[in-house]
């Protein structure tokens, strides 16, 4: 029987402890879990799942789903699709409850259901360098770029692109 010299064992147990550390760090800085809190998302998220989502050189992209800061007026993260990104021009449409980016008629399979018509004007503006245009996908229940108090949101008040839903456990899975 081969016996173990000391060195051996705390070899391993430093490999051990310098792996979780690692693990830990990369789990921490660049991973967060977020819960959806309300109806907005409706259908693709619902209240109460679970969200993994990452920062990590992450630059957004029209169609992701990001979870902006609580620096708004609900004072909570909130859940949200990206629309525009800077340098795009967006219209809706109050009348029809289109949504219009860079003059093209955005293809929503994924909303519940459009804007309700409206007598307000149309919405036309041109995003600011280093903002993005968010909306819910149930946009007729959804605090988003369309309200003044959110309006459109800084990159940097962006946690991160949602990745996963992990919760309820039969819904696991990819966000599109």
């Amino acid at each position: 029987m081969k016996k173990f010299p000391i060195k051996d064992i705390y070899e391993n147990c430093e490999s051990i402890m310098v792996s979780l550390i690692v693990i830990t760090l990369i789990i921490v800085f660049a991973f967060r879990a977020v819960s959806v809190d309300g109806d907005s998302m409706l259908p693709t998220l619902h209240h109460g799942e679970r969200l993994i989502t990452t920062n990590l050189f992450y630059t957004p992209e029209k169609g992701d789903i990001v979870v902006l800061d609580k620096n708004n007026e609900l004072g909570k993260p909130l859940v949200k699709r990206v629309i525009a990104t800077e340098g795009d021009t967006i219209r809706i449409d109050y009348t029809t409850g289109d949504v219009y980016v860079n003059g093209e008629l955005l293809e929503e399979s994924y909303i519940l259901e459009k804007i309700e018509p409206v007598s307000i004007n149309d919405i036309e503006t041109t995003i600011k360098e280093g903002y993005v245009f968010v909306m819910g996908d149930n946009r007729n229940d959804s605090l988003d770029s369309r309200s003044q108090n959110i309006g459109q949101v800084n990159t940097k008040n962006i946690l991160g692109k949602a990745l996963f839903r992990i919760y309820p456990f039969d819904s696991i899975g990819g966000l599109y």
